[in-house]
């Protein structure tokens, strides 16, 4: 399945390279919907609220009332969770919250899980460097996506592995990553950052794994009506 992406920052539809410096800014968030409608879902992460400094919540609910969504973006308490289930996401992602100093929050985790259900909730492994970021990318864990995937299945109905290091820079990802993830859980995987290519898109498919595209749709460099049909 391709997944295409819409990241708010300060009330906008954005693009930003590896999570810090902005590329472009969007459509409206409606012309954005009408853009994507051919695709079974959309993605919609809220910037602000993953790295701490607010969030777009209107556009949020606007966009989770209107469309197939998975939505992520500051979902650190089961409350928040379960207000996006209400809204109506049919995936809710969490990240940070996965994640404390000591290595998994167990705790926390089990309490979102319960909150919206396992089978809706997706768990965000986002590396840079071999090693899993949170808070929107600006702080490193001692973990990787490899070692933690499989103790986090029982929480969880997928992932959404995010190759931070090409992220937003259109020069391809990291096929064998994506591979050794897969070769490490059977649930659903969501392959995002750099991917740019219909030969990429293809070989994750023949993986199993979904792809989420930004700014290769962003850009032109993939076309959404030649996406759409694949």
């Amino acid at each position: 399945m391709i997944i295409p992406c819409i990241d708010l920052m300060d009330g906008k539809v954005v693009q930003l390279v590896q999570g810090r410096e902005k590329a472009l800014e969007g459509d409206s968030p409606e012309e954005m919907l009408a853009r994507f409608a051919a695709f079974p879902e959309i993605q919609v992460i809220d910037l602000d609220a993953a790295i701490g400094r607010g969030d777009n919540n209107a556009l949020v609910e606007y966009l989770a009332t209107r469309a197939a969504t998975r939505i992520g973006g500051g979902v650190r308490t089961p409350e928040r969770a379960q207000q996006l289930a209400a809204l109506g996401a049919r995936k809710v992602i969490t990240g940070t919250a996965a994640f404390q100093a000591a290595g998994i929050n167990h705790a926390l985790l089990e309490r979102i899980s319960e909150a919206v259900g396992r089978e809706r909730l997706l768990i965000a492994l986002d590396s840079k460097d071999g090693r899993i970021v949170v808070k929107g990318w600006r702080e490193a864990t001692a973990l990787s996506a490899e070692e933690v995937i499989r103790e986090l299945e029982r929480y969880c109905s997928g992932f959404l592995c995010t190759y931070v290091d090409k992220e937003g820079m259109m020069q391809g990802t990291d096929l064998g990553w994506f591979r050794r993830l897969r070769a490490a859980t059977n649930l659903e995987i969501t392959a995002a950052g750099g991917i740019s290519s219909y030969e990429e898109i293809d070989e994750l498919d023949a993986l199993g794994i979904h792809a989420a595209l930004g700014m290769a749709i962003y850009t032109g460099k993939l076309d959404l009506d030649v996406l759409s049909r694949r």
